[in-house]
């Protein structure tokens, strides 16, 4: 016997960040499409109970290079637009040092 209502959804802390997951090889042609996700889920995110914050977790990337780069860059605009920030989980040492080279260490 379970002592919770039955049929009911189960209770969500509102204030948990968003996870987007970026594994694969990523290509110019993906980064609209992580954008696009990435847009509709702040949209539906309660901003105004204070999840701004989306982790990208890239540590199933399997060849980061400058479009990886570029989809990280393009995610933190999208981000900042809707008055959120990302933060990267999983950073290899490749993407790190790709991300240092061309001024986005911070987003790390």
């Amino acid at each position: 016997m379970s002592s919770g209502r039955r049929g009911s959804l189960p209770r969500v802390d509102a204030t948990q960040p968003i996870i987007l997951r970026i594994a694969g090889r990523v290509s110019p042609a993906d980064v609209p499409r992580l954008c696009a996700e990435l847009s509709a889920r702040l949209r539906g995110a309660d901003v105004a109970a204070g999840v701004t914050e989306v982790i990208c977790d890239v540590g199933g990337l399997t060849h980061p290079d400058l479009a990886a780069v570029d989809a990280v860059a393009r995610l933190q605009l999208t981000a900042r637009r809707l008055g959120g920030r990302i933060r990267l989980r999983d950073t290899g040492p490749e993407l790190r040092a790709l991300l240092d080279l061309v001024g986005l260490g911070e987003v790390v």
